[in-house]
């Protein structure tokens, strides 16, 4: 997964209830960052993000046991501002314990809950030597602590090709939503792994250039499975 532009002082907290969405677009898209769009600490610039018609952004919160991204809370204070609903992503280091970075990601997202917060997610890319089984069993736990301590079921983030290795294209999490890798240059991403029918968003390009973020990105489109993107953000 991918890992800026100088907005104005810092604003008021009264002025944070003021940002409303927009009207949503039939098809949204949005990026995906983390500190590598912060070229040498540049700031996104959010609201050219959002006139650009991009409706949504996932942030990497977390990964591991003990890493924050330093960009990841004032990310989300000037999405919220500006429009953008906000996915936060965990980034799995499947070597430590699922419970522990499971409780680690809901303490710094602070419950994914808020006005403009779409649904928690899991970045499962690394299988970090581990057996498919072990790796099953470790997503499992993972998922069901973070759904206990957010009450909001995670959305999955792979790519097909890991799926169907190192998961051993295990059919046990087709019931959660998916958000899928796939860099194909089709209208939508191909035969989808692990039993899936439908995916919930793709990310098409791991490349693209987007108003607002100095650094490439990635590009995601949102299906609407989970119904209107400011519905899935609780907006």
């Amino acid at each position: 997964m991918a890992i800026k532009r100088a907005l104005a002082p810092l604003l008021l907290a009264g002025t944070l209830v003021c940002g409303l969405p927009a009207v949503a677009s039939a098809n949204p898209q949005g990026p995906d960052v983390s500190s590598w769009q912060h070229i040498d600490g540049t700031k996104i610039d959010w609201f050219a993000v959002r006139a650009s018609e991009h409706e949504f952004a996932m942030v990497k919160a977390t990964e591991g046991l003990n890493y924050v991204n330093p960009f990841f809370v004032q990310d989300c204070l000037v999405m919220r501002v500006a429009g953008v609903a906000r996915g936060a992503y965990h980034y799995a280091d499947v070597s430590l314990s699922p419970e522990a970075q499971a409780a680690f990601y809901s303490t710094v997202v602070l419950g994914i809950n808020g006005a403009g917060d779409m649904p928690p997610v899991l970045d499962l890319e690394n299988s970090r030597g581990l057996a498919p089984a072990q790796l099953i069993d470790w997503t499992h736990r993972y998922l069901n602590t973070v759904q206990a301590l957010t009450g909001r079921q995670p959305i999955i983030y792979t790519y097909p090709n890991f799926w169907r290795t190192a998961m051993a294209d295990t059919h046990e999490f087709n019931n959660y939503p998916l958000w899928i890798a796939d860099y194909n240059g089709g209208n939508a991403p191909g035969p989808l792994p692990g039993g899936w029918s439908n995916w919930m968003f793709w990310q098409f390009t791991d490349n693209g250039r987007i108003p607002g973020i100095d650094a490439p990105t990635d590009i995601n489109s949102y299906s609407g499975s989970g119904g209107d993107i400011r519905q899935l953000a609780r907006w």
